[in-house]
């Protein structure tokens, strides 16, 4: 947790971003009965059956301090997914010597899917540009992308979509307006708060964090 937490507080370097990723399944619902042709004014209603079209995958990454954005949805989640979104995502980040990246443990989430999918040398290239660094169990709230997560859900994803190719429409344009409007992550937690407001945590480890309670 401190060490996300020092990364979130690092002044802007082009050269080492800061960049969040995470992915969450999408399900895709469709109408079973039509619904009545509107008049002007009218609520639009729907009818509470629903058709179950299967799911696909939605990966995202956000680099907080700039609010530049990726995206992508596939119809599985497995590491060939990731390790083409990950070879996708180095040419967004031209000048990085390394990309910091921040996401969940997940058995597809590190280098063995680059192995795994490409030619040695390829994988070890694409190696060589990240630099993960992982949230704790239980740690989700830590990744900023799930802010972006949160805001896709109530805008583009709050109405039943039947399709894939609906859903990437919904998704890629919202995430190109919040990217157009700049809108960055501005975190507020820091190593001391963390200590303070989770000191009973750091207490169990060592008696002498008591004196990080505020």
């Amino acid at each position: 947790m401190e060490n996300l937490l020092r990364l979130y507080r690092l002044p802007y370097d082009e050269r080492f971003p800061v960049v969040c990723f995470d992915e969450r399944p999408c399900f895709l619902i469709g109408e079973v009965i039509k619904g009545f042709d509107l008049k002007p004014e009218q609520v639009r209603k729907q009818h509470y059956e629903y058709a179950k079209n299967g799911s696909c995958n939605l990966l995202l990454a956000v680099e907080p301090l700039t609010g530049k954005r990726v995206a992508m949805v596939t119809d599985q989640r497995r590491k060939i997914e990731y390790a083409e979104f990950m070879q996708q995502l180095v040419p967004h980040f031209p000048k990085a010597e390394k990309i910091r990246l921040i996401q969940d443990n997940l058995n597809t989430h590190n280098s063995s899917s680059f192995y795994e999918n490409y030619d040695a040398q390829t994988a070890y290239e694409l190696t060589q540009k990240f630099e993960f660094h992982y949230t704790p169990l239980k740690g989700s709230w830590l990744n900023a992308v799930e802010m972006d997560f949160s805001a896709i859900a109530r805008t583009a994803l709050k109405k039943r979509i039947p399709t894939k190719e609906q859903l990437e429409k919904q998704v890629f344009a919202c995430v190109k307006e919040r990217t157009q409007k700049g809108i960055k992550i501005n975190w507020q937690f820091d190593i001391t708060a963390a200590r303070s407001k989770m000191n009973r945590h750091y207490v169990k480890l060592n008696a002498d964090n008591e004196k990080y309670k505020m």
